[in-house]
């Protein structure tokens, strides 16, 4: 199994070319710990890392 993809500006993880949220390129394959996100308005976590778009994010990227 490969390893995913996250975005290296919003850490979002993405399956395609393009960040969905940025709609950057620039991904990286090393990044460490994940956070689901499933209500981004309500959730203390989302308000800490300036996340507003439920989705999977890496904690860390490098």
């Amino acid at each position: 199994m490969s390893k995913k993809k996250a975005c290296k500006k919003c850490k979002i993880f993405v399956d395609g070319d393009e960040c969905p949220l940025c709609k950057g390129n620039q991904f990286v394959l090393n990044w460490k710990g994940r956070l689901n996100i499933t209500d981004a308005q309500r959730s203390d976590i989302a308000k800490k890392i300036g996340v507003n778009v439920q989705g999977e994010y890496a904690i860390k990227v490098t």
